[in-house]
């Protein structure tokens, strides 16, 4: 069953001890936007899957990210949100882990959802039955020439 947030506030998400994200619902729309981020498009078919996953993810997260808490300088005084310093807090490991963990793989598992029996766990046809009857016996082999 996909369960709809009708409300489509934005909401706090808690990325670390002391960080705090506000974002915007992640709707087909952003993620839509995202994916035709200029960014996006220059490494399409020619980057690694890796450079690819953070160039979507801070594609999402400029798009996503309305205001934060916990966020600051080398002083330690806070910054304004803006898409550079969204860029760069994405360069932090745990970060964009669980940014990728706690906003976008949400959008990912409804999309997964969507489907009235999900996959095996090994595979589409793991749990499925045999439908052709065993083989009487070995096939011979052809003839060479």
């Amino acid at each position: 069953m996909i369960r709809l947030n009708l409300t489509a506030s934005p909401e706090w998400l808690a990325l670390a001890p002391d960080l705090r994200l506000l974002v915007a619902p992640l709707t087909t729309a952003l993620m839509v936007s995202a994916r035709a981020d200029a960014a996006v498009e220059a490494l399409a078919g020619t980057a690694s899957t890796e450079a690819l996953a953070l160039a979507m993810a801070k594609a999402v997260a400029r798009r996503a990210v309305l205001d934060w808490k916990g966020v600051g300088d080398a002083l330690g005084q806070s910054l304004p949100v803006t898409p550079d310093g969204i860029d760069a807090l994405l360069e932090v490991w745990p970060v964009f882990e669980a940014f990728q963990i706690r906003y976008v793989a949400r959008g990912l598992l409804l999309d997964a959802e969507k489907n009235a029996s999900p996959p095996s766990p090994t595979g589409p046809s793991a749990a499925a039955g045999a439908t052709a009857k065993p083989a009487r016996g070995p096939a011979r082999t052809a003839r060479h020439g």
